[in-house]
């Protein structure tokens, strides 16, 4: 039987092909390749060994096929998906299961003999007329307990290319793996072409097989869709992290500089236009990932290492002001990625947001544009999509943690969950606990909508651990995982909440977008006790006078104690709302929540009520006496 699938191989493959892929000795793997190989009919198979020769070679390949078109700054390309392929396709998003199967009701789901079926139908001789590119990647820092070794099977060199940016080199890991069947499989095809982008749209399928480990991705050439890595290969994370008592999580993993030259890690989870990339890359503070974060207990401790090495970012609202580092790097020489921005008649990118002038015309994901263009529903075309991106190695960036690449992680010192919060939660507190942090502040984690999104704002949406749309497993399991995970290590690291986006009752906000630094510094002292906090119903929350020599050392500010009153002040009504929200969505939508969400929930809802009857609606920080020092 492997006979047969070794002499398909050699038919397909040229001499120098074959040599690389079977210098790799695993069965799993070459059935793997075989049976789609036969399946998709490629007129050409290159295996990349990940020399720089087989990368380069992926490279000229993206713009000599057209996917890649070069830009005046050397090393920077653009590429253009369809104008409707722009973003995560949700619908045709779904996990293929068994009957058999412990499901969430809420997982966009198709029988997994039905989804195969579909999907095979769907590759048939899809890649006729097409390269196949066979590439090995590793998840994690090369030699790392933490790390998945990956394959990724793509007719599309653009997708090829994004991934030698965004992962770790992985062939020579697969021909250490031996026999062991330990890794996760990609196939990817954009399918019929047309003016270079992905003509059978409606024909988009991004299926996610769990039991087999497996994502298979059709007809569609959009990085959140292709890249099986990315997002896709997170679902998968998430259900072995699952299986076997670790975490993924959709955190970033940030180095905050503390006194005497310490640098405490943080990792952070938050809902989209929520702050999570601007937090992340701060000025003065290093970045070790700034989206995906694994997270296994060691000697007692937790330790985080990013899966990736590379960003693809949306590039809306960069600009020199409030995103100095990421600007600098996309406005000087580098092995960059542009995708869906505008490119001007004078050749320069140009993106929604950027700094100047906003160009008259150009040519962009719509063709050739100018001010004004509508498109076949007589919406206005926007010179670049709101969903444009940009794809680079983090190599690039001069605030690069050292230890990003250590096979053994960076020790975590604090978790924090973020959300956009016009009216209820304080712009920065400390849970008491690991359970008490998980419940109140991970998974009752909300975010408001904003009418650029959804044309209606402040509508609230809980968004747990800010994960919810990539769980592959019962939200309650997943909940379950992370109140557990927390009895694994010693003194677990403290829990903290933030939010950038409170107001005032005229609809003011209450915070800079600087002030996020100084939260930033005050959770680093706090999770080594340098500082005492103040003990809330809700949690700790900062003394002002650690505030205002914080605001004076990292901003050069003062900060009055008038402002402090009015962002820490406790907003006894709606905290007891979003309780019976949270509680309401847990009951009726989410089957086998852990009975302790309720405990915790209810605890509090209990100090709240105590608060109010004491001290009223609304409670200035000034009331509370009792300080903690621990």
């Amino acid at each position: 039987m492997y006979r047969k699938t070794t002499d398909i191989l050699k038919a397909k493959l040229d001499k120098k092909n074959y040599k690389k892929l079977i210098q790799i000795n695993n069965q799993k793997l070459h059935q793997f390749i075989e049976k789609y190989v036969k399946l998709c009919n490629p007129d050409e198979v290159f295996v990349c060994s990940d020399s720089l020769e087989d990368i380069q070679r992926i490279r000229e390949d993206a713009v000599k096929s057209g996917e890649e078109k070069k830009l005046a700054i050397d090393g920077h390309t653009v590429h253009f998906d369809g104008y409707y392929d722009q973003a995560r396709d949700k619908k045709h998003t779904k996990f293929l299961f068994s009957k058999s199967a412990d499901l969430d009701p809420n997982l966009n789901v198709i029988d997994r003999r039905k989804g195969l079926d579909e999907i095979h139908t769907l590759l048939k001789n899809i890649m006729q007329g097409h390269k196949l590119y066979v590439c090995f990647f590793c998840l994690g820092p090369v030699n790392s307990e933490f790390s998945i070794p990956c394959v990724q099977l793509t007719d599309s060199s653009y997708v090829a290319h994004s991934e030698s940016l965004l992962y770790r080199c992985g062939y020579d890991k697969f021909k250490k793996l031996g026999t062991s069947e330990h890794f996760f499989r990609f196939l990817h095809s954009e399918g019929e072409l047309q003016k270079g982008v992905s003509l059978n749209i409606d024909k988009r399928r991004i299926y996610v097989d769990t039991e087999e480990d497996i994502v298979y991705s059709v007809n569609t050439q959009y990085g959140g869709n292709t890249i099986g890595l990315k997002k896709l290969a997170m679902r998968l994370a998430i259900n072995k992290a699952s299986r076997e008592g670790w975490l993924t999580e959709h955190m970033f993993i940030m180095g905050v500089h503390g006194p005497n030259n310490r640098i405490t890690y943080f990792t952070g989870a938050f809902p989209s236009a929520c702050g999570k990339t601007s937090t992340s890359m701060l000025k003065g503070e290093t970045i070790v990932g700034d989206d995906i974060a694994y997270l296994r207990e060691k000697m007692r401790k937790i330790r985080a290492i990013n899966p990736e090495k590379g960003i693809f970012g949306i590039i809306r609202d960069i600009n020199s002001k409030d995103d100095p580092i990421i600007w600098e790097v996309l406005n000087r020489e580098g092995e960059i990625i542009f995708s869906n921005v505008l490119i001007t008649d004078n050749g320069d990118v140009y993106w929604i947001g950027k700094d100047g002038e906003v160009p008259t015309s150009g040519f962009n994901h719509s063709g050739k544009w100018m001010v004004g263009k509508k498109d076949n529903e007589g919406n206005e075309i926007t010179p670049s999509h709101r969903n444009a991106r940009f794809t680079l190695d983090m190599k690039l960036l001069k605030n690069l943690d050292s230890k990003a690449d250590d096979p053994d992680g960076v020790v975590v010192g604090g978790i924090i969950y973020g959300g956009r919060d016009s009216d209820t939660s304080v712009p920065v507190e400390e849970s008491f606990n690991w359970v008490h942090g998980i419940i109140t502040k991970g998974a009752s984690l909300e975010s408001e909508t904003t009418s650029a999104t959804l044309g209606k704002e402040g509508i609230r949406k809980l968004n747990p651990m800010a994960n919810l749309d990539f769980l592959p497993i019962p939200l309650g399991r997943y909940i379950k995982n992370n109140l557990d995970f927390g009895e694994k290590v010693q003194d677990p690291p403290p829990i903290f909440s933030v939010n950038y986006f409170l107001k005032d009752k005229e609809g003011n906000f209450l915070n800079d977008k600087s002030d996020k630094a100084v939260w930033l510094k005050w959770m680093e002292l706090r999770s080594h006790r340098d500082v005492e906090a103040i003990k809330t119903p809700t949690g700790y929350i900062p003394k002002y006078q650690d505030l205002k020599r914080l605001f004076m050392e990292v901003l050069n500010k003062d900060y009055s104690e008038e402002d402090y009153i009015k962002q820490f002040t406790l907003r006894i009504p709606e905290n007891l709302l979003k309780i019976d929200r949270i509680i309401k969505i847990y009951e009726t939508k989410v089957p086998n929540t852990p009975k302790i969400l309720f405990e915790v929930l209810k605890e509090q809802k209990q100090r709240l009520k105590a608060a109010k009857e004491k001290y009223g609606d609304y409670i200035s920080p000034t009331n509370w006496l009792m300080v903690d020092s621990s």
